[in-house]
């Protein structure tokens, strides 16, 4: 299949060929969990971890409902922080990323590499197209059910909320996915993430956990203000092109990137963890937003379904699917009118 970019048949292959064999030498290099735990040369840090990530599975399955299976049964060690690297390609005034397209899985508003030199070799013809571009490490991905995911030490390099909450996050898609709408799905996803984290954070009576998740949750919504008033600006710029030069349109973006970035180093001066944009990045752009919003955009209309249904995640689960298979427009307009009746109580 070709890509929309343009890009050979012969790059569309070489694409594959990484994804595969990065995915099927991380299924293979996996051993059971309870041999690491078991084993003596597991330092005992790693076996704690080990044990949180099992009991962190049995209550997925147990209070979430959600479908475990044999998932984050085995371990890998990586050697490195992330699994794979995303790249985010979105247009010079535009906040709508490229999608790219895949048998099965539709199409996906990023792209992951297993080779960060791979991704910076893409990200460079999107560039000379004038793309605004991001790659970023990423330290999970669901496979949607269709393997096995192993845990690995990109989790476990993670302090134990982190680890649990992103357990609960890859998980989350296997429950539902929906082709073009990664918004939609991501959304559901940290949605779910937020909500078990809450759950077990309850559950284990770890109350310097539990605000360190409230810290970060309040950064999340912070910086969903700047960035909603920040884009609002940019979309209403960008609906001007032809009538505003490409000289004026490039000034005014970089007045309201400026204006969110000072906003957003100004309030991380006041955190005590990394914000969502990290601790201190020296620019934005619409690659950097674009993925953001598909992480954030839905989360307090799905956290609002998930009240409707009486904190029933079975219910929840059944709506969330119902929902899915709405035409876009309703699924957007629903979410909408849910996100305004949401209240934070985290």
């Amino acid at each position: 299949m070709l890509l929309a970019t343009g890009l050979s048949g012969c790059t569309t292959i070489s694409y594959y060929s990484q994804a595969i064999g990065g995915h099927l030498s991380l299924m293979m290099a996996g051993e059971p969990v309870d041999e690491f735990i078991a084993g003596n040369a597991t330092s005992p840090e790693l076996q704690r971890k080990l044990l949180i990530s099992q009991q962190a599975r049995l209550f997925a399955t147990n209070t979430l409902e959600l479908p475990v299976k044999e998932a984050f049964s085995n371990y890998v060690e990586l050697g490195r922080p992330w699994v794979v690297v995303n790249l985010v390609a979105v247009p010079e005034f535009s906040l709508e990323p490229h999608r790219w397209c895949y048998p099965f899985l539709g199409c996906q508003a990023y792209r992951g590499y297993f080779s960060l030199e791979d991704a910076r070799r893409e990200r460079s013809a999107f560039r000379e197209d004038g793309y605004d571009t991001f790659i970023g490490g990423v330290t999970a991905y669901s496979t949607l059910g269709w393997f096995d995911d192993p845990l690995h030490s990109g989790f476990t390099s993670l302090p134990e909320d982190r680890m649990v909450a992103l357990m609960f996050h890859e998980l989350a898609h296997r429950v539902v996915y929906i082709d073009n709408d990664t918004a939609f799905n991501e959304s559901f996803a940290t949605a779910v993430e937020l909500e078990g984290l809450k759950l077990w954070l309850t559950q284990q009576g770890n109350p310097v956990a539990f605000q360190r998740a409230l810290e970060r949750l309040q950064q999340r919504n912070q910086t969903v203000a700047l960035v909603r008033k920040a884009t609002d600006e940019l979309e209403q710029l960008y609906r001007q092109q032809g009538t505003l030069t490409r000289q004026q349109l490039r000034q005014r973006k970089s007045t309201i990137l400026g204006n969110l970035l000072r906003n957003y180093q100004r309030l991380s001066e006041q955190w005590q963890q990394p914000g969502p944009f990290g601790e201190s990045p020296s620019a934005l752009n619409n690659a950097n937003l674009a993925l953001f919003r598909q992480y954030n955009q839905y989360v307090a209309g799905f956290r609002q379904l998930l009240r409707d249904n009486g904190d029933s995640f079975p219910a929840f689960y059944r709506s969330v699917t119902a929902l899915s298979e709405l035409p876009a427009n309703e699924r957007i307009r629903t979410l909408t009118e849910l996100s305004e009746r949401f209240k934070e109580d985290f």
